[in-house]
């Protein structure tokens, strides 16, 4: 609810309080009614109102508990596979990760979101990247006989990763304190869930699974049976890699151009579809339905439409489910929504009701994009510090790709762009700068040791040595999201696509498109600036 005015100096601050509590319908319109005839001297309006039945919360917190059960589980039987005995402790170590994150949450008493599961999502992958990140260096360093033992190869690996794991992490917190900083609503929920998620997981990769590992490759039986700790050996991967010995930096122009031809393709789904605005961000109403019977979207909106809704936006929720998306209704107009629902599906249930008043919609969307313009400024200027301004100014390049095409993915498909994505936009910005500042960190390394050496050639071989790691950390972080995707239900459907598009888009520019976007850069500005300069 929102005040117009208060004349006393203590009245309701900034202009807005929140009533919070379990209220029928009924009994939010008598509460309207009191505090507009009561002791409050001011009009009252409703801007926010949030309604959701016991059924779909009930139904939500089932699927999206099942799925994150079965892809944690699979990330972990996959992670066991590829490393061995060191995946088996990187996998208690991630089940500690749960336990902090969960803790941190009940102790702040803060309420698990669709944002907030976006945000932990982020940071289990994150989790598992740092892993992977400490065992892939660690192969590196006992296949090329530089360590004698696993023992001394694992402290090389969790040594040379540090700044990689640093790094990104850092990214990531700068990201998530603007965001709780700055934005409101569901875009504050995921800053809180990130925040505390990636210092979790820090804590689980850094202090859990170096201890429990470092013990375990002392013992006796470990130490006489290397193959067990899954690091004396190179992986499927990096072998392949090593016998073809791809050049996939020989021509890094065609890599833009394909670059190009999709970004292309994604703003023309933008400029000739348009991006449909969620009600988050429009102000209106959204009701959504538990139908008998599946119902035809299509001969809803047309009902809709001969009752005096042209402008209604009706679409499928999962099996047999329908949502509305209209203006601002009166309490007729409702009613007479929910009979045409009934009518055509042979009965409904209404499952959830929001309605956003256009002022606080207007206030979300210029928060959340004022947060996200400053949380992507503030990492480049961190990236350009840490990698100099090509290299950073590449991460952001791909990053804005990656933006570019999940809109224009949800453009053609003709969903809507709402709280629910712009959490799954944030996360995908979060794995596509992780990504980046692996394989620039690489690049800063391998120049450090060989300044000499073209940066193509340099750039080339940081491609081909962190693909591994890139390649088993989008495995890992695709269990979940296709986990979420399959049994979350019809209210993680789009959250999911709209991971798994991006976990796809964002794998593919980490390497192909900041890599040929840094040394198009480089190229053009003839100083040398990555190589002079000891990046």
């Amino acid at each position: 609810m929102r005040r117009s005015r208060v004349g006393c100096a203590t009245g309701i601050r900034d202009g807005a309080t929140r009533i919070t509590g379990s209220f029928g319908a009924a009994e939010a319109r008598e509460l309207s009614l009191l505090i507009n005839g009561g002791a409050l001297p001011v009009p009252v309006e409703t801007v926010e109102q949030r309604t959701v039945g016991p059924t779909l919360g009930a139904e939500a917190i089932t699927a999206s508990a099942w799925a994150t059960v079965v892809g944690t589980a699979l990330t972990a039987v996959f992670i066991m596979v590829v490393y061995r005995l060191m995946g088996v402790l990187a996998t208690v170590a991630l089940l500690c990760y749960g336990l902090v994150s969960y803790a941190a949450l009940a102790a702040l008493g803060a309420t698990l979101t669709l944002p907030g599961l976006a945000g932990f999502v982020l940071a289990i992958g994150m989790a598992v990247d740092a892993n992977v990140l400490v065992f892939e260096r660690a192969r590196e360093e006992y296949a090329a006989r530089r360590r004698p033992s696993t023992r001394s190869a694992l402290s090389a690996g969790f040594r040379n990763a540090f700044s990689a794991i640093a790094d990104s992490n850092v990214t990531t917190l700068i990201a998530a304190g603007l965001l709780f900083f700055l934005a409101s609503g569901p875009v504050r929920g995921f800053g809180v869930t990130l925040g505390i998620g990636v210092l979790a997981s820090l804590f689980s990769a850094l202090v859990v699974t170096r201890v429990l590992a470092e013990y375990a490759v002392g013992r006796a039986p470990v130490h006489r049976r290397p193959g067990l700790t899954g690091i004396a050996t190179t992986g499927a991967v990096r072998e392949r890699l090593t016998r073809r010995d791809p050049r996939l930096m020989r021509r890094p122009r065609r890599w833009l151009a394909l670059s190009a031809a999709t970004l292309v393709l994604a703003g023309s789904g933008i400029a000739l579809r348009g991006v449909q605005f969620g009600v988050e961000f429009t102000g209106g109403r959204l009701l959504e339905y538990a139908t008998t019977a599946p119902a035809d979207p299509d001969r809803v909106r047309s009902a809709l439409a001969d009752a005096g809704l042209p402008r209604a936006v009706v679409q499928a929720s999962g099996d047999s489910g329908l949502t509305v998306r209209t203006d601002p209704l009166t309490r007729d107009e409702e009613a007479e929504v929910t009979r045409v629902v009934r009518d055509l599906a042979g009965g409904a249930e209404q499952v959830r009701d929001e309605l956003i008043g256009p002022s606080l919609g207007a206030e979300l969307r210029r928060g959340a994009l004022i947060a996200l313009a400053v949380a992507l400024g503030a990492q480049l200027v961190y990236l350009a510090a840490r990698f100099r301004w090509v290299l950073g100014s590449a991460a952001v390049v791909a990053l804005a790709h990656d933006a570019v095409i999940l809109v224009g993915v949800f453009a053609w498909l003709g969903k809507p762009v709402d709280g629910v994505f712009l959490a799954a936009l944030l996360t995908v910005i979060g794995y596509s700068v992780n990504d980046s500042v692996v394989l620039f960190d690489r690049v800063r390394e391998l120049v450090r040791k060989a300044p000499e050496v073209p940066l193509a050639d340099t750039v080339d071989r940081a491609v081909l040595q962190t693909l591994p790691r890139t390649v088993n950390t989008g495995m890992g972080a695709a269990f979940i999201l296709t986990a979420l995707a399959l049994l979350g239900g019809s209210s993680l459907g789009d959250f999911a696509l709209a991971l798994l598009v991006g976990l796809a888009v964002g794998t593919y520019s980490s390497v192909l498109t900041a890599a040929p976007v840094a040394l198009e850069l480089d190229r053009r500005t003839r100083t040398g600036a990555v190589r002079s300069r000891r990046t």
